[in-house]
């Protein structure tokens, strides 16, 4: 018994479970396909590729969060062949898609590791870089795919895949898709160009402060206490997509960093002339983002440590399921009934021969690629590091992929981090400590995590492939052109802004955050140096973090508050109030719904525009430096606006260009009229 489309969008079994006898039926059926890979389609999935990993990038280093392209993708893409009066564009569309939602996923996995290195004095080439997350990305898509009948197919209906469900809505209705995209270019124009004028052009001040007024410097002379706040668009934007439980969850956690603890601390240490632990100077003469990064920060990373592993702890079904299913597919357990069945167009995946062939490979790749370019040619080094990529994002890879299609996240840097220990257990106790211990740990880190995100990540699109009857062989194999052009994109743009701006909060005013990456290094330096390490404030990290959860509150989000700082969560704390506003200005459900959606394209425009001219700025600046030889050259220097970029009139029109971006989002949002 079949469940035939209804002409209007997926067929009525499409979400729910099947019964017996029952099948489900694409959109696009096994016997009537429409073209998929066609010169069109590969073109524009390479060029959504290419941007959004740029985009993506800057964007995670900034303030530690990566949209997710899939959604953007897919409405440029249904908008575009809307424009062009392409017909029968579903399945090219979805390819697109596919290629493209590269960029989100190959981004987590690189920027959640490699900065580190740079983070702490290690200067990565460009080639470990690049190759680093080409081959975890290979590896992801290549383990997973074994798995794609279960996840997709025969346990239809079980799981509720919500970035899949979405992102398959928009490729569905095409007939919207036009006005979706126009929506989303208009926000993407005017958030890039705001950014660009605050942060490239200093038109304004980018971050903004009470300092500036009287009242302001003489509460942080005598407490510590500040606020502060970051008002781009693209952080802004985060917030009203986020929403505002979670922006309060993580606007709290800040709270308690900077208005509770930062004052406890400074009260406490004016009174102690020296430096305390690792300090450079006493606590009496540190401001407040000194006293930040210098104590506090560290409670923040117990609290990410601790609330990743109990992210694994609390998926421990999963995971003794996933162990299961990869036994049974070893073991050939899986399907076997199934053999003697001509399979499906719509089920049909990369032989299992060349998949073998294509694994193998892509380890000597891996082994190649740490012999030369990690461990200097040391073949012991080399083993042990490509035998913990192999089995840690083999048995982990079908962990990623089930918690993407239960909950919509993916636990990869609890796993990540989980790596990163394992690892410096491992290649400490075989004689690899030091500099060249850390780079080789955080580039086996970045190998699994790049893997793990792709599985994730990759589940979502072939997901929506099996919805809508696209050839799962297709998807697999551009699959991997999207990798490649996403890996080179991130290592260009990672390269670039390193050189441009630096990492971490020791790189200087202007450096990104990096903020998975600084947790990353700050735990591994420890590990493979034997220098002291703040483990008291680790410590209380993971016990607010276990309390959090006891009492039900996200202990990640919290701990993430705490980690970043103040001038980052509060502009997603206002993109939030104004996402609950929006939602709640309607007593018709059905138009708030309509007007959130709305707000939700806006949000996503600004945070594309302003992370890709984010991007193109920083590559002005990056050529520009290059061209005049001096290194603290930038476009505010170019045009002579530096002076007033920082003045107190630039900072108190950048509170109030920060209203009128605010009740833009609100306005434009509410467009969608009670009639």
């Amino acid at each position: 018994m079949e469940a035939k489309p209804t002409g209007k969008g997926l067929p009525a079994n499409a979400y729910t479970k099947l019964s017996h006898g029952e099948e489900y039926q694409p959109i696009v059926p096994d016997n009537a396909p429409l073209p998929e890979a066609t010169r069109y389609s590969v073109l524009w999935g390479m060029f959504y590729a290419i941007v959004f990993s740029a985009a993506a990038a800057y964007l995670g280093l900034k303030i530690g969060q990566v949209f997710e392209a899939a959604i953007p993708i897919a409405i440029l893409a249904v908008g575009l062949s809307a424009l062009m009066k392409r017909k029968n564009s579903l399945q090219e569309n979805v390819i697109i898609q596919s290629i493209g939602a590269s960029s989100g996923v190959i981004v987590a996995g690189a920027i959640f590791t490699i900065p580190g290195l740079y983070i702490l004095g290690i200067e990565a080439s460009f080639a470990q870089v690049f190759l680093s997350s080409l081959f975890g990305g290979i590896l992801g898509i290549l383990f997973l795919i074994p798995f794609r009948r279960y996840f997709v197919k025969d346990m239809h209906g079980e799981f509720p895949f919500p970035e899949a469900t979405a992102t398959t809505e928009v490729l569905v209705t095409g007939e919207t898709g036009g006005n979706q995209a126009k929506i989303l270019l208009k926000a993407l124009a005017i958030g890039g160009l705001y950014d660009f004028v605050v942060s490239g052009l200093g038109f304004w001040k980018e971050v903004v402060s009470t300092n500036v007024f009287g009242w302001g410097k003489q509460l942080i002379e005598s407490t510590r206490l500040e606020f502060r706040m970051n008002i781009g668009a693209a952080v802004m934007g985060l917030g009203y997509i986020v929403g505002l439980k979670y922006a309060l969850i993580i606007a709290s956690g800040s709270f308690l960093a900077w208005w509770v603890i930062m004052p406890a601390i400074y009260y406490i240490g004016q009174f102690n002339p020296a430096p305390i632990l690792n300090a450079a100077k006493p606590i009496a003469q540190m401001m407040p983002g000194e006293i930040f990064s210098t104590y506090i920060r560290h409670i923040g990373i117990g609290g990410i440590a601790a609330a990743g592993l109990i992210g694994i702890i609390k998926s421990w079904k999963i995971i003794v399921g996933a162990f299961k299913l990869a036994i049974d597919e070893i073991s050939g357990k899986t399907h076997s009934s199934e053999k003697a069945v001509k399979v499906r167009r719509t089920q049909t995946d990369i032989k299992m021969k060349w998949l073998v062939v294509l694994i193998i490979s892509a380890l000597l790749g891996v082994f190649v690629f740490f012999l030369l370019l990690v461990v200097k040619g040391n073949l012991m080094y080399a083993l042990a590091g490509l035998l913990i990529v192999t089995v840690i994002a083999f048995l982990f890879t079908t962990v990623a992929a089930r918690a993407i299609a239960i909950v919509g996240t993916n636990p990869v840097s609890g796993m990540t981090l989980m790596t990163l220990i394992i690892s410096s257990v491992i290649l400490v106790g075989i004689g690899l400590k030091g500099n060249d211990g850390m780079l080789a740990a955080l580039i086996i880190g970045g190998v699994v995590c790049t893997a793990l995100s792709m599985a994730g990540g990759f589940i979502t699109d072939l997901k929506i492939g099996y919805w809508l009857g696209t050839t799962p062989r297709t998807q697999e194999r551009w699959k991997f052109l999207g990798t490649l052009l996403a890996a080179a994109s991130v290592g260009a743009v990672i390269f670039m802004l390193h050189q441009t701006y630096g990492f971490g909060a020791e790189a200087g005013p202007n450096a990104l955050e990096a903020p998975q990456a600084s947790a990353m290094a700050a735990v591994l330096k420890p590990l493979m140096t034997g220098q002291p390490a703040p483990w008291l404030m680790y410590l209380a990290g993971v016990i607010l973090a276990i309390v959090l959860e006891f009492i039900g509150i996200p202990p990640l989000a919290f701990a993430l508050g705490m980690y970043l700082p103040l001038h980052l969560n509060t502009p997603i704390l206002f993109g939030g109030i104004v996402a609950y506003f929006v939602e709640k200005s309607s007593k018709d459900e059905k138009i708030s719904h309509l007007r959130k959606d709305r707000g939700t394209l806006i949000a996503s425009g600004f945070i594309a525009g302003g992370a890709i001219m984010g991007v193109i700025a920083a590559a002005l600046v990056y050529i520009g430096q290059t061209f005049t030889g001096n290194s603290h050259w930038n476009l505010m220097v170019g045009i002579g606006t530096q002076h007033w970029a920082e003045s107190a009139g630039a900072e108190i029109l950048g509170f109030l260009m920060f209203v009128i971006l605010l009740i833009y989002l609100y306005w434009d949002s509410k467009r969608v009229q009670e009639d």
